[in-house]
């Protein structure tokens, strides 16, 4: 298996870093005004279509970028050294929307690939976060369609979203199902817009759902809810580990140029090996998660089976964002007080990477996840690629 970049991949990569670069320019305007104003995404919107890395994980023949998963990991991989969450500015469609019907997929997909509309996913609840089996939101048939009642939390970019991808249990049979739900809908209410300890460029309001739509607003089947979400929780997972691998190279090199100049006690502090071994374990920690992104990327795209999937999707995303938070916390360290204050792109990566150890599954939930795995079908699938 050949983990360098072949001389196409090195041009997108070239691509993504440009973005990076001219995203990078408003990272504290984002931090100091806990988000960006209309007219600065609207600049980073044309910058997108600009360099072609809209909607990266959607077919070219609908306007996306057409990328395959490892072509995608390089994308966020670079996107991924940006602070304040700032990679989110580059629009990347819930892949469940591939399921959008004809009707369905000019109504929401093409605009949302085209970034004049936006989805977010609603999934998570008040009581079932790692475990979305046990979501209460419900979907009623109706004679106009459909009624969905419940409450969502976490819903990222739900403040400048069009639509919610809702997940909700149909009656009587209670089959996971996911649902359109346009958000300017009677009946779509943010109940509240809490704070975190991040400040990202989007917010993750929850919302209240006690809202008619009609019946062409079901996406895919009935009972195909949690297929589809599983789906989704693989790429995202590949993705985070891939975004992941950029924070911490981002702080590294940051830190690495720190040490180089910085003298303490008549020494230059790179010469004291307790800095040096901080360097060195971090950058052990980088490169043996890219690998692994780049290596279970490749198996993905050579067809690997979905369930063995799933769990390496676990085995990337329990490792690169673990190994984030220690780089990003060393290299805090290694800045002292300077790395301590806000406008230090390390400090802001330092909350920004903590989150990756919970949403789209929580380091705990991977960690069954690959145990369930090793369990069922032994360890050779997850201990040896399954493409050479």
């Amino acid at each position: 298996m050949n983990l360098t970049d072949t001389p196409e991949q090195a041009e997108l990569r070239e691509r993504a870093r440009a973005l990076t670069q001219f995203i990078q320019a408003y990272e504290l305007d984002c931090e100091e005004h806990a988000g960006l104003a209309p007219d600065v995404l609207a600049a980073i919107a044309k910058e997108t279509l600009a360099t072609g890395l809209n909607a990266i994980n959607m077919p070219a023949e609908w306007g996306g970028a057409g990328l395959s998963v490892s072509d995608q990991a390089i994308v966020q991989e670079e996107l991924g050294q940006l602070t304040n969450a700032l990679w989110d500015t580059v629009w990347r469609p819930a892949n469940a929307l591939k399921a959008c019907d004809d009707t369905q997929r000019e109504r929401y997909l093409l605009p949302a690939i085209e970034g004049s509309r936006r989805d977010c996913v609603a999934i998570t609840e008040e009581h079932a976060g790692s475990d979305p089996t046990a979501l209460q939101t419900t979907a009623e048939r109706t004679s106009a369609g459909w009624r969905i009642r419940g409450e969502k939390w976490f819903v990222t970019v739900g403040d400048v979203a069009d639509f919610l991808i809702v997940l909700a249990r149909v009656a009587p049979e209670n089959q996971l199902t996911m649902f359109l739900v346009d958000k300017d809908l009677p009946g779509v209410t943010v109940k509240r817009v809490p704070r975190y300890m991040h400040t990202f460029v989007f917010e993750h309001p929850e919302f209240l759902l006690d809202v008619e739509v009609g019946p062409d607003a079901l996406l895919g089947e009935i009972g195909q809810g949690y297929e589809l979400t599983r789906d989704w929780f693989v790429e995202e997972r590949l993705m985070i580990g891939a975004r992941c691998v950029g924070a911490a190279e981002r702080a590294l090199r940051e830190a690495a140029a720190w040490v180089e100049e910085r003298s303490q006690f008549g020494r230059g502090l790179w010469e004291y090996q307790l800095v040096q071994a901080m360097l060195a374990d971090s950058a052990v920690d980088v490169a043996l998660n890219r690998a692994l992104v780049r290596q279970v990327a490749a198996e993905v795209d050579a067809g690997a089976s979905r369930k063995l999937v799933l769990a390496k999707a676990g085995m990337v995303k329990l490792s690169a964002s673990e190994a984030a938070g220690r780089v990003v916390d060393r290299c805090l360290q290694l800045f002292g007080g300077r790395g301590y204050l806000r406008d230090h792109a390390v400090e802001r990566l330092y909350r920004d990477v903590r989150v990756d150890r919970i949403w789209e599954g929580t380091s705990e939930i991977q960690r069954l996840v690959i145990a369930n795995e090793i369990h069922k079908r032994g360890l050779d699938g997850l201990l040896h690629p399954t493409v050479r």
